[in-house]
């Protein structure tokens, strides 16, 4: 039961690192002077499809980057609200069936 909560955990925080990785990464990217910053949206989107909604969300306020792209402020919260109760059932699940 221990190795599934931990396989979760770790499951959530690599999710929430790569989204944050990607955001700075964007972040580099556009500082440098490269033009094609809008082009990996779909990267970071299923990235916070995948659970990294929130460590997307929160980087790009902190690097205060990307927050005048009206679909990336509206989806995030979103999805970063999908992500929580996702995990909380996969919490929720671990615990029920074992």
């Amino acid at each position: 039961m221990t190795f599934l909560y931990v396989m979760l955990t770790v499951y959530i925080l690599a999710v929430n690192f790569y989204s944050f990785r990607l955001i700075k990464s964007q972040r580099d990217e556009y500082e440098s002077g490269n033009e094609t910053v809008g082009k990996s949206d779909g990267k970071l989107i299923l990235a916070a499809l995948l659970g990294g909604a929130t460590a997307a969300y929160v980087s790009m306020f902190c690097m205060r980057f990307r927050l005048g792209n009206l679909l990336l402020m509206i989806a995030m919260p979103v999805l970063a609200v999908l992500n929580f109760y996702c995990f909380f059932l996969g919490y929720r699940a671990i615990y029920l069936f074992l």
